[in-house]
């Protein structure tokens, strides 16, 4: 990883519900990341949910889904 890559992290199986609930969607709804991604943790397998926080402009940080495939 180098200081350019946005942090992608792992989501819990408590915060995939409550992301679920919050924007009413499915795991087929979500955008999708291959499991090759050399940005992904390592402990990421099939179906996880990635939360990825990119850096714009002065230090605003945005949130983006995305799932596992």
């Amino acid at each position: 990883m180098h200081i350019f890559q946005p942090k992608h992290t792992k989501l819990k199986p408590t915060d995939v519900e409550e992301l679920m609930e919050k924007y009413n969607v499915s795991l087929s709804q979500l955008p999708k990341i291959k499991l090759e991604d050399s940005a992904l943790p390592k402990d990421c397998k099939t179906g996880d949910i990635i939360k990825i926080e990119r850096k714009s402009g002065d230090e605003e940080v945005e949130i983006f889904y995305r799932v596992v495939v």
